[in-house]
């Protein structure tokens, strides 16, 4: 993420939930000549299990012509993280934005200390996402990343990247309108941290998705994420990972509604799964070029 930081573009981590979801993202990278960051929750973890997940991503990486990273999203404890540090993967998130800023040092710290002996960079956050449109001034300000702080928070942890917090939202259900970054904090923070930042819950959420999903049988409410334009304007101020997760989903679940509509007596998986991963291979490719990482690897 450092050449990405220094040169002005972001890298997509996208999330990947199995087979599909992962060789869409692979295939797509490759195509396009991207690094990108295969983006690992723990949730993902559980279902799918420790070992198949990392086995898949890492011959992903280990056959890709491109610079590819198995990243642990949003590892909630240590116990998680030191699991996905022994198993391999080459970078690990944990998130402690949810304690206390002392405790949040503490913890991160201590995934410092265990990861970097080993070669794996560490992630970081500060602030909480959420949608914060009808929020008051002081509201918004305990929620967002505070630029001072995030200058100590670096200098006492020695984390590799750091997650800010300027006015995404995690999930489908973002806003009632569109979102508007807080360019000015993130310009702040940017001037005072060198290391990337990261932007998260950082979805498009597009609308033709969303209806098509509709179309064939979903019931999902009318949602917007963040404009690519938006997120574009903060690659140059520090961004240098952006993570995409939702809009993948919504590729996936149109593409296989409309797979069980059209085609009732289809009961083959592949035929099934097949249209879903070429979606999500799509929206994939079309971060890359958003982004700016199309070619750079």
């Amino acid at each position: 993420m450092i050449p990405a930081r220094k040169n002005g573009y972001a890298i997509p981590a996208l999330n990947v939930q199995n087979l599909e979801s992962l060789t869409a993202v692979a295939e797509a990278a490759v195509e396009e000549k991207s690094p990108v960051i295969l983006a690992i929750s723990p949730s993902v973890v559980k279902y799918a299990g420790l070992p198949y997940i990392f086995c898949m991503a890492k011959a992903a990486a280990q056959s890709a012509s491109v610079p590819m990273s198995i990243h642990l999203d949003h590892g909630e404890d240590f116990e998680i993280v030191a699991r996905c540090v022994d198993a391999g993967f080459t970078s690990v998130m944990i998130d402690g934005s949810f304690l206390k800023l002392e405790d949040n040092i503490a913890l991160t710290k201590k995934v410092v200390a265990m990861a970097h002996p080993k070669g794996v960079s560490v992630e970081a956050e500060l602030g909480k996402l959420a949608g914060v449109e009808e929020r008051t001034v002081e509201e918004k300000d305990a929620i967002l990343t505070d630029p001072s702080v995030a200058k100590e928070f670096v200098e006492q942890t020695n984390v590799d990247a750091l997650a800010v917090a300027i006015g995404t939202s995690h999930g489908a259900y973002k806003f009632k309108s569109e979102a508007k970054l807080d360019l000015k904090r993130l310009g702040t923070i940017g001037q005072k941290v060198s290391i990337p930042l990261v932007l998260h819950g950082a979805s498009s959420v597009p609308q033709q998705l969303i209806e098509k999903a509709n179309k064939y049988g979903a019931q999902l409410v009318n949602a917007r994420g963040n404009s690519i334009e938006e997120i574009q304007k903060a690659i140059p101020l520090g961004i240098a990972k952006v993570n995409v997760d939702t809009d993948l989903r919504l590729a996936f679940l149109g593409a296989v509604r409309e797979v069980l509509v059209n085609s009732p007596k289809q009961f083959d998986p592949r035929k099934i799964l097949g249209p879903a991963k070429v979606a999500m291979k799509e929206i994939a490719k079309a971060k890359m070029q958003q982004f700016g990482s199309a070619g750079k690897a």
